[in-house]
């Protein structure tokens, strides 16, 4: 995999390009910018920025207007390799609070394993309806300690948007949800990426998050994906890698919060 032209065509398709996520999001080029908006508890941030010494702050400036007379927190997204250099450093400056790293791994969907299974007694379920999804959010609560209605919030809104997608899977003890992700396809793309991939305390390091893995990859495979993306943690990573994922860069969410009403 030629790692340069990946990321040239994760740039162009999955951040200039970008489309909205969901039913009534929209995306928005403002100059060197490139920004998605999106509905009540939906995901607003900047996903691309072309940025230089000169234009940097200004742009900043901007954003931080735009996003504050909506009254909504938002983040921006940044990579390794975005210009300029100091963009980390102008972000803080102007508000925003970094949140954890994670690196951006690319695989060639075909070159990745598809047979992995998860342990004995464990069975996948694809998350086909609300029901579901309730067990996803019942995982990411134990897992994370997350609140439930943003996972929620975005399956429901997949599914709304495309039924006969399967937005993640969760895997099954008898009843009992030990561990979920999900999968989002960006039809236009050569794209699929990996969400949310969690195991409760107690499950963990049994091979279910690889399975996981595979039962995705196989649906990107028979979609016709070229490539699979994942913003992995610290955690995930090594995981990945063993699998077949390389590391093409970091990405760091910077967040800003909505101005105080006074």
């Amino acid at each position: 995999m030629d790692h340069a032209k990946v990321r040239d065509l994760f740039d162009e398709q999955m951040r200039r390009g970008a489309r909205p996520e969901e039913a009534g999001a929209r995306v928005e080029r403002v100059g060197d910018v490139v920004r998605h908006i999106g509905p009540a508890a939906g995901w607003n941030g900047v996903l691309w920025s072309g940025l230089d010494d000169e234009s940097a702050d200004a742009a900043i400036a901007e954003q931080v207007r735009f996003f504050g007379e909506l009254g909504q927190a938002f983040e921006w997204k940044t990579y390794t390799h975005d210009r300029p250099a100091d963009l980390a450093d102008r972000l803080k400056a102007a508000g925003f609070v970094p949140e954890e790293p994670e690196t951006l791994l690319v695989a060639e969907t075909a070159a990745l394993p598809l047979a992995s299974e998860p342990p004995a007694g464990i069975r996948l379920l694809p998350v086909t309806d609300a029901a579901q999804v309730e067990l996803v959010e019942r995982v990411h609560e134990r897992a994370f300690g997350s609140v439930r209605s943003a996972i929620g919030h975005q399956l429901r809104a997949q599914l709304a948007q495309d039924p006969a997608t399967v937005p993640a899977v969760v895997a099954l003890h008898g009843d009992e949800p030990v561990s979920a992700a999900r999968l989002e396809l960006h039809p236009g793309t050569a794209f699929a990426s990996l969400w949310g991939g969690g195991t409760v305390p107690g499950w963990r390091g049994r091979g279910i998050y690889r399975a996981l893995v595979a039962f995705r990859v196989r649906i990107a495979s028979e979609r016709g994906f070229a490539y699979v993306q994942v913003d992995a943690s610290a955690y995930s990573r090594p995981i990945l890698e063993r699998l077949g994922f390389v590391a093409l860069g970091t990405t760091t969410p910077y967040v800003r919060e909505p101005p105080v009403a006074r």
